[in-house]
């Protein structure tokens, strides 16, 4: 963190590592959940990026918790990164006083995306996966993925990674980063025979065409889908939400969001009433979870801006903390 007089401290991505763990995140999202935060309608652009052939995604997400801290995520989503050894994510995170209006700091948008990103499903998971899961299936080899492995280990007593990506020399990577934190880790090149093998499915990609497919799927199983943030991307088939009770981060949001959702809507293959729920009901007990041992789940993420915020004021008081320490010794 760096932080001369009269400038803005800035949060660099190794401050934020050095300020978070997972279980001390996931808990603070799910007190965050239950607590009111004005949460105003993100702004969501899609442009033309003619250099890739593609499309780019600007998105504005302003989170307040009144009367302590605002923030907003300003991010450029560039999927076409990855050719140029960039994360997709590119971006900044603005905190200020909720009442004097004075900033307060700036943080790494990429590294604080990619901790509550997998922070909120390793908190769905809480509600929904088996609670004696084992093994869990990495599909997408991004950046995001060491995080979600991380944060699933500390919610589920995990012995078991499967990796799996468009490129086996990345998962290959994934997989040996992880080798000492599971009994058995395995690069696998078949979707269709690791699926099944899996009590925990996770997938983080840009896909527009599903990889996960139903008919893989075998009792008990839970579902995470965290890389659909548009209508027209998929990564599960409609045979997986027809046999699936289905939650989302936001009830209001992901349904018209994500392709996993809006696609399968829109045909009238599930109707909005299949959603059982959203973390803001997990949270407050006013929806129930996993109700059985065999049935499949499914989390739908598409991020939130409350994410962001409780991410940012647990960075804020932990190294506001640590420098006290520092200080006293």
């Amino acid at each position: 963190m760096t932080n001369p007089e009269n400038t803005i401290a800035f949060y660099s991505a190794t401050d934020i590592r050095d300020a978070l763990n997972f279980p001390m995140l996931i808990e603070a999202l799910r007190v965050g959940f239950t607590e009111h935060l004005t949460i105003p309608p993100r702004l969501h652009v899609n442009y033309d990026n003619y250099e890739d052939g593609n499309q780019n995604t600007l998105l504005l997400m302003p989170a307040i918790k009144c009367g302590d801290i605002d923030g907003v995520k300003i991010v450029n989503v560039a999927s076409a990164n990855s050719k140029r050894n960039l994360p997709s994510i590119q971006g900044i995170y603005y905190v200020l006083d909720a009442i004097s209006g004075i900033p307060k700091a700036l943080m790494d948008a990429n590294e604080l995306t990619n901790w509550r990103t997998a922070a909120s499903s390793a908190l769905a998971a809480t509600f929904l996966a088996p609670v004696a899961a084992r093994s869990l299936l990495m599909v997408g080899t991004g950046a995001l993925a060491p995080y979600i492995i991380k944060a699933h280990l500390a919610v589920r007593p995990l012995k078991e990674l499967m990796v799996y990506g468009r490129t086996t020399e990345k998962a290959r990577i994934i997989a040996q980063q992880h080798e000492d934190q599971f009994e058995k880790v395995t690069v696998v090149k078949n979707l269709g025979e690791a699926v099944p093998k899996a009590d925990i499915v996770s997938v983080a990609t840009s896909s527009t065409t599903p990889l996960i497919k139903g008919v893989w799927l075998r009792p008990g199983q839970h579902i995470d889908l965290i890389g659909s943030f548009k209508p027209n991307m998929r990564e599960a088939d409609d045979d997986v939400m027809i046999q699936s009770r289905i939650y989302v981060d936001h009830i209001e949001m992901a349904p018209k969001e994500s392709g996993d959702l809006a696609i399968p809507l829109s045909k009238n293959v599930i109707s909005l009433g299949d959603i059982q729920g959203d973390l803001f009901q997990l949270c407050q007990n006013k929806v129930k979870g996993r109700i059985s041992d065999d049935e499949i789940t499914v989390f739908k993420s598409v991020g939130h801006a409350l994410e962001d915020l409780v991410a940012a004021q647990l960075i804020l008081k932990n190294s506001n903390e640590s420098n006290t320490n520092k200080s006293k010794n």
